[in-house]
């Protein structure tokens, strides 16, 4: 098994490749045979052949093909020592033992395969500290990025995230839901940039989150105590280019009432699913810049109240969805798919969501793309009996 393959089988379970004794992600081991195949071609060939024509010199070709196809280190050693066996037969048959071209195979098979065998150590090598450094990002993305439970208070919830960076599963989009006295909170946000400065700004504005959505009954000032954060965690860790950062985000809050809170910073608008309707933009009438462009004490976003009903649904997506573009230049159209596609629970729509996004572009996504979807299903607690009246209990008898 590939150290990708044990990274993967750590964090997720195994993953059955599409044919039995196969790994996903590395060459099945049937194909330990094909340099075996291709020298046996190779003898055969020259045996049938002209013997004042000799194919000897492909036989270096041998231990080349053994360390591309197979992981163990000794197999392009091995194969080579039968290579040159195979070459002092062929030049035995063909009576060339003290020719040129002999001398020049015997000593390209030596090292070719002594180069396949450093090869093979150092893909290991590179593998491991690869499947290491998806070890390190998978951890840090639990802590950042927290799982999303399936319910929250009375919210259904599910999430959908894809890193841009290669071989990465952490970026600069930011998430989460909690439950707080003052109903089900929950952000979304993108991060201008990439790499660790993303994830560091990230860091910051989710654990304002946390603590502010618990003590802040407002949820527009919630937006205030987060750019307080962002701004003290740019300036105090001399982050590189503090002028220019800032993060669009998006807090919704669904109050006990079934009354649903927005306050946007800058951020592409929710987007309100109720059964058989057209998906509806929730945007705000006044446009608020992203946090890091105004001083954090003029922050506060207005609050858009919008009532919902029992399975209602809303969904949250960085402009890494929106802004996907096929081959002509076309950007995803999410509210013309929606209705294709939300029809099933939180987590499989979010799962065709993303898949129909990468099918828009044709290739892995070139951004950051994060997906969150609420669903309001409160659970209606059965209504508890009556106590019954003591005079009406039949055989009571007074006196």
């Amino acid at each position: 098994m590939s150290a990708t393959g044990w990274i993967r089988d750590v964090l997720h379970g195994p993953t059955p490749g599409p044919v039995p004794g196969t790994v996903t992600g590395t060459w099945p081991r049937t194909s330990h045979a094909l340099p075996l195949i291709g020298m046996l071609l190779i003898v055969s060939l020259d045996l049938l052949t002209n013997s004042q024509v000799t194919v000897e010199p492909a036989l270096t070709a041998v231990p080349a093909l053994a360390a591309v196809v197979s992981r163990r280190a000794w197999y392009p050693l091995l194969t080579g020592a039968l290579a040159e066996a195979c070459a002092f037969g062929m030049a035995w048959y063909n009576e060339v033992l003290g020719q040129s071209v002999h001398t020049a195979t015997v000593a390209a098979i030596i090292i070719i395969a002594g180069i396949g065998h450093l090869s093979v150590n150092l893909r290991l090598r590179q593998e491991l500290a690869l499947a290491e450094a998806q070890l390190v990002a998978e951890i840090a993305r639990r802590v950042l990025l927290r799982p999303i439970p399936g319910r929250v208070g009375p919210v259904r919830a599910a999430v959908r995230y894809a890193a841009a960076a290669a071989h990465a599963s952490i970026g600069g989009d930011l998430y989460e839901v909690v439950n707080t006295r003052h109903g089900v909170r929950a952000v979304m946000g993108d991060v201008r940039g990439k790499g660790l400065a993303a994830v560091e700004t990230a860091a910051a504005v989710l654990g304002a989150f946390r603590e502010a959505a618990h003590q802040e009954p407002a949820l527009e000032k919630v937006a205030g105590w987060l750019a307080v954060s962002l701004d003290r965690a740019l300036h105090e860790n001399d982050h590189p280019g503090v002028e220019e950062e800032f993060v669009t985000l998006v807090l919704v809050g669904v109050r006990p009432d079934g009354v649903l809170e927005i306050a946007n910073c800058g951020h592409p608008p929710p987007v309100l699913l109720r059964g058989e309707d057209a998906p509806r933009l929730l945007a705000a009438d006044e446009t608020v810049p992203p946090l890091g462009v105004l001083d954090p004490e003029d922050v506060c976003p207005p609050l858009q109240l919008v009532p919902v009903e029992p399975g209602d649904r809303i969904l949250l997506y960085t402009d890494g969805v929106i802004e996907a573009r096929d081959h002509g230049g076309a950007f995803y159209p999410l509210t013309d798919r929606l209705p294709l596609l939300a029809d099933d629970g939180p987590g499989d729509v979010l799962q065709r969501l993303h898949d129909d996004v990468v099918r828009h572009v044709g290739h892995k996504l070139g951004d950051d793309a994060a997906m969150l979807l609420l669903q309001f299903d409160p659970v209606v607690l059965p209504a508890q009996a009556a106590p019954r009246d003591e005079a009406a209990v039949p055989g009571r008898l007074e006196g």
